[in-house]
């Protein structure tokens, strides 16, 4: 999915560049790049803490039976 999404913005840049107004998507496409790179960090850090709560819940479901 990242990788169809990325290749088409490849070909979007590339074609936006042989015209004036495309540099708005090309401004887009950065920001849109930026953004990704923050969500797959923010998820990253997250994870630890998502299994964390994971856990304590099995345990606390194994101890009450």
């Amino acid at each position: 999915m990242l990788q169809n999404l990325w290749t088409r913005s490849v070909l979007a840049v590339s074609q936006a560049r042989e015209r004036d107004e495309g540099q708005t998507l090309v401004e887009y496409a950065l920001i849109i790049a930026l953004v990704s790179v923050a969500l797959i960090a923010a998820l990253g850090a997250v994870t630890g803490s998502i299994e964390g709560v994971f856990s304590d819940i099995k345990s606390a479901l194994d101890g009450a039976i």
